[in-house]
């Protein structure tokens, strides 16, 4: 019998060594462990581990990284952009604060016409969704006093028929410029696409950026009388290009967003917008003089516009009150000057302010002329860049000087130079149309100007990264509109102007991120939901108790173990058999004090009851964790007085 006990405690030794290592994962004991979760204190936060399960885990993964990719990114990306870490004005400067905005195109039928419709509404509400966050982000971090847009509204507005349109059907030598795989779109866009839809995209436009003008505040900036957005200035995706431009479709543009053609002075900066794609019509073999005229007379007398509006300006400066004067003399209404026939030109200065032209449609360049390290696409090679005062061509970093249907990438070059040297004293010009960056200083004959090619807003402009220009305005003059102040450059020209190109977060990226986190996710639960099926297979504990009998050490060390020592089977005096064991704490009661030596092994071992059969007495109990001085009363209660030995509970 002695030799029976040692052999069983040894094993019972064995046994609880390898739970006491299973259950280890942390630097306490087990049994500290206990003491602590029994402390009255901690006890009542138990039920928070239920909580933190590894769903739960992934719940909260999910949450952070939503929460990050639909709102915090759009704040973020704005930190660098801030005014205060890039400007380089005295510190008595109060810059005036200036965005401009290229190319939102917002989608619609007209972009993708071959996607199927719920893929196509999907793209074109998360689209919407991404532009009018970032905008707002833009509007309540960096609180701009005005913004500019610089064309292409809307992606197919040239293509919603207009009111006024006489027929559903495009002209015959329209259709056939068109490319074979868009003509039999077109039919169904001129059927069913018509004024209606227009208005509904021009209020979707304005859902986007016209409610939320003012969130960043509505006073107005220095040097300025109030804020302003600017969208007057159209794109070819809104109007056509040259000789397609139909005449309806700009009329109805004009009506609701204003002359494209028009002149701002702002923060002592002369802005000139020109509506350039109505202008690259003068080159074609047909009639196109109503398509052309209105940009014709407004050159023709910009620079007198341009006088005017810097007149007014130091008046409002000087405070002299506006009054508009006419001619006292009676005129004939048919020949009668309606240009001028008011002036507000009250100041007899001559001043002149700095002046920018906003286009759509770059200005024309030489071929391979690179756009500079800010550019997205095919940033400079080696080959590109400058030697000897002279350009190295690159054609992967510039801008093609291609056509097509419905656009061209840059305005002829007797275009641009008509345009520069008809308005004057032009210091820079931004564009738009690219839907990527580009940098370029042009040559004598369109006065060295600075142009910008600006990124587009959108990210389903083929940009990974879409942006937006910002510019710091500072020019203070006198009455007279002569500089005061302001940084000085090597000819002691003031600087009166700061721009910085601030980029946008990737869409696509946090999408692909949006794919990472689903595998990882599905293939976590996967491998969770394995290992919880094995644990859940490994803790199916052995026989609670055991009936002792003391006939003979075979009859005993059945009753008291009736598993092989590696725990592969066991079999109940109930009948029930076959039942797969693992190794876990078993519970085990002994006969009597010669066994006090076994339970030692047990001595920081949770007992937990077993609650597998529903016959046991001892299955009505919960499945909480009992101590071992309760096994020990409990074995005491259980135990024959005469025989001293365990008998069956």
């Amino acid at each position: 019998m002695s030799r029976f006990t040692t052999d069983l405690t040894k094993r019972i030794r064995r046994q609880a060594l390898r739970q006491w290592r299973l259950a280890s994962h942390t630097s306490l004991s087990v049994s500290r462990t206990w003491k602590f979760l029994k402390n009255p204190k901690i006890s009542k936060f138990n039920h928070l581990q239920d909580l933190v399960t590894f769903p739960h885990l992934l719940i909260l993964l999910w949450v952070f990284c939503l929460l990050w990719g639909e709102r915090w990114v759009f704040t973020t990306s704005l930190q660098d952009c801030k005014w205060e870490n890039w400007e380089r004005w005295p510190k008595e400067a109060t810059p005036h604060h200036l965005i401009l905005i290229a190319d939102p195109q917002l989608i619609d039928p007209h972009s993708y016409p071959e996607r199927p419709w719920i893929l196509q509404w999907l793209t074109m509400l998360y689209t919407d969704k991404y532009i009018k966050r970032s905008y707002l982000s833009l509007q309540k971090k960096l609180q701009p006093d005005t913004i500019f847009f610089l064309g292409d509204l809307f992606d197919g507005g040239r293509e919603w028929r207009s009111i006024h349109d006489n027929s559903i059907r495009e002209p015959l030598w329209l259709s056939e410029k068109r490319p074979k795989k868009e003509r039999e779109y077109a039919k169904m866009w001129g059927k069913f696409y018509g004024e209606d839809y227009w208005l509904h995209e021009y209020d979707r436009f304005g859902q986007i950026f016209y409610q939320i003008k003012n969130i960043g505040g509505s006073s107005p900036g220095p040097w300025q009388r109030g804020k302003k957005i600017v969208t007057t200035l159209p794109g070819n995706h809104d109007l056509g290009f040259g000789e397609n431009i139909k005449l309806s479709i700009r009329n109805r543009f004009e009506a609701y967003f204003g002359e494209g053609n028009r002149v701002d002075v702002i923060a002592n900066h002369t802005f000139v917008s020109v509506d350039t794609v109505s202008m690259s019509a003068s080159g074609s073999r047909h009639d196109v003089t109503k398509i052309t005229r209105p940009v014709d007379e407004f050159l023709a007398t910009v620079q007198d516009t341009k006088r005017k509006a810097v007149s007014r300006e130091l008046n409002f400066i000087a405070g002299v009150e506006e009054r508009i004067q006419y001619a006292h003399k009676v005129e004939d209404l048919e020949s009668a000057d309606f240009l001028n026939s008011s002036s507000h030109d009250t100041n007899s200065s001559h001043a002149e302010f700095p002046t920018i032209l906003l286009t759509h449609v770059p200005l024309y360049r030489e071929p391979g002329t690179p756009c500079g390290p800010k550019r997205e696409h095919w940033p400079p090679s080696k080959s590109g860049g400058k030697e000897a005062n002279r350009v190295i061509p690159n054609e992967l970093n510039s801008i093609s000087i291609s056509g097509g249907y419905q656009y061209q990438n840059v305005l002829s070059s007797e275009d641009s130079v008509k345009l520069i040297s008809s308005i004057g004293n032009v210091k820079a010009v931004f564009s738009g149309d690219d839907h990527d960056y580009c940098e370029i200083v042009h040559p004598p004959d369109k006065n060295n100007a600075r142009e910008i090619t600006v990124k587009s807003i959108s990210w389903a402009m083929g940009v990974r990264l879409p942006g937006f220009h910002m510019m710091s305005m500072w020019n203070p003059v006198d009455l007279q509109g002569i500089p005061q102040s302001g940084p000085q450059t090597n000819n002691e020209a003031p600087i009166t102007m700061q721009s910085n190109l601030c980029l946008l977060p990737d869409q696509i990226g946090i999408f692909i991120r949006y794919l990472f986190l689903l595998v990882f996710t599905l293939s976590s639960l996967t491998i969770h939901a394995n290992l919880k099926a094995s644990s859940d297979t490994a803790n199916i504990p052995i026989r609670s108790y055991y009936t002792v009998h003391s006939n003979t050490q075979r009859d005993s060390r059945q009753e008291i173990y009736n598993s092989s020592p590696s725990g592969t089977s066991s079999t109940y005096y109930n009948g029930h058999s076959n039942l797969a064991s693992r190794i876990l704490p078993t519970k085990v009661m002994f006969s009597s004090s010669a066994d006090k030596n076994v339970t030692s092994a047990y001595e920081s071992t949770q007992i937990f009851p077993y609650n597998h059969h529903t016959n046991d007495k001892i299955s009505s109990e919960s499945n909480s964790c009992i101590d071992l001085e309760d096994l020990r009363k409990l074995d005491s209660q259980n135990t024959d007085p005469e025989t001293g030995l365990l008998s069956a509970v």
